[in-house]
């Protein structure tokens, strides 16, 4: 998915600059384009090219093939940035029940092993464990884009899940999760693991009657369940795969028991009629008693 998100927007570039070499695009064109793709479209759709185009020079100076990275020095645009939408568990819950019996094995396992929907597309049974319980899933959401495991345990769920799953499998398949479907490169029907399946979730949504989510939004739920149950967040980052603890923190957008005690804090004091000094006097003794235990 990666290639071919890189493929779609390089398709772009080379309709706004295909008369040019490489080294001939400069920094102001790249400024020129980012600011329409911002107007034509969004910000944040603006700094995705910003991002994409980036990596794109930076790769053509390793290999020197290029002297000068026409975008360094561009910054970001500014965004609004909204908390990320967590299902609640019994939403997702309805979605699993709604699903056939396949795809609730292929959530779960997302679900279970708080994976990227591409980590878990990619598997296969060489990457698993039955004997000790654990999967190894792989992602280039690292620097330089290169695949890099990590080790994931099991719940028994999981285990169970995957251990039916094995005893059934087809020898001639290594992925875990695979389909049939028409491949338009081959002109005729091929066996190969799951794609981006992206209308999936939206019909398991509306099936179940819920508000609409992805598969992301799984590995955000798991994450968040995690954090409430006082799991360590350095545990956390290492599960999902996080290199920067900052975007693990993303994740944890739940409110702490610090601030639930700062707002009850601040309700009390602010309930303190002006008038009455000593019924002031005594209730910030006890707030100042309450907050330092």
């Amino acid at each position: 998915r990666y290639y071919s998100d890189h493929r779609y927007l390089a398709r772009r570039w080379v309709k706004s600059w295909e008369h040019l070499q490489c080294s001939e695009v400069t920094p102001e064109m790249i400024q020129r384009f980012v600011l329409h793709r911002a107007k034509e479209v969004s910000p944040h759709t603006a700094n995705v090219e910003i991002r994409y185009l980036r990596a794109t020079f930076n790769f053509g100076k390793e290999h020197k093939w290029i002297r000068d990275n026409p975008t360094e020095g561009i910054k970001f645009l500014p965004v609004e940035k909204r908390i990320k939408y967590i299902p609640p568990l019994e939403d997702i819950e309805k979605v699993l029940a709604a699903a056939d019996p396949d795809t609730q094995d292929y959530l779960w396992t997302i679900r279970d092993t708080l994976a990227r929907v591409g980590e878990i597309n990619r598997l296969t049974w060489a990457d698993v464990n039955l004997l000790e319980k654990y999967v190894i899933l792989y992602t280039r959401k690292k620097k330089g884009g290169h695949l890099t495991p990590r080790k994931v345990p099991m719940t028994q769920r999981l285990f169970l899940i995957l251990s039916r799953r094995y005893t059934r499998r087809d020898p001639d398949k290594p992925w875990l999760f695979w389909h049939r479907y028409w491949s338009r490169k081959d002109s005729k029907r091929v066996e190969g693991p799951y794609q981006y399946r992206k209308q999936l979730m939206k019909q398991l949504c509306e099936k179940a009657g819920v508000k609409h989510f992805n598969f992301h939004a799984l590995r955000h739920s798991g994450a968040s369940v995690m954090e409430k149950h006082n799991v360590p967040i350095g545990d956390i980052q290492r599960l999902v795969g996080h290199e920067n603890r900052k975007t693990t923190e993303v994740y944890l957008h739940s409110i702490g028991e610090s601030e639930r005690e700062a707002m009850s804090i601040y309700e009390l004091a602010t309930e303190i009629p002006h008038t009455d000094s000593h019924t002031a006097e005594a209730a910030d003794e006890t707030l100042s008693r309450k907050y330092l235990n």
